[in-house]
């Protein structure tokens, strides 16, 4: 199984409940792995893979549209990506808020979600 990776995906966008976030807005970074079966080894053409340059461009449509909850967003990209790639099987997906806006919080708050082909 062959294994792409987009790491540390940084964006600003409106995701959240709160007041604030709708109009202020937040920092996000996104994480994604897909996994497919070449079907031949070695990999020598862009065409027998998954282009990542269109997996950020889905990543980064998807970040324009906000969403009251980050559960939304990664199970909409993940059916996207199936949907738009015939060869994956399954992704992987994380996203992390970075400063939610949660009073004497420090850290980041997130969502992952995995979803395989039928």
């Amino acid at each position: 199984m062959m294994t792409i990776h987009l790491h540390k995906l940084r964006f600003h966008a409106f995701h959240g409940i709160y007041a604030e976030e709708k109009v202020l807005g937040g920092e996000f970074e996104v994480n994604l792995a897909v996994h497919y079966t070449p079907v031949q080894l070695p990999v020598t053409d862009l065409h027998q893979s998954v282009n990542y340059a269109l997996l950020y461009e889905l990543v980064k449509k998807e970040m324009e549209t906000p969403c009251p909850i980050l559960e939304t967003f990664v199970t909409k990209l993940a059916k996207d990506i199936l949907a738009q790639f015939s060869i994956v099987e399954e992704v992987y997906i994380s996203i992390n808020k970075l400063r939610p806006p949660v009073i004497n919080f420090e850290g980041s708050v997130g969502v992952s979600f995995t979803l395989k082909r039928n």
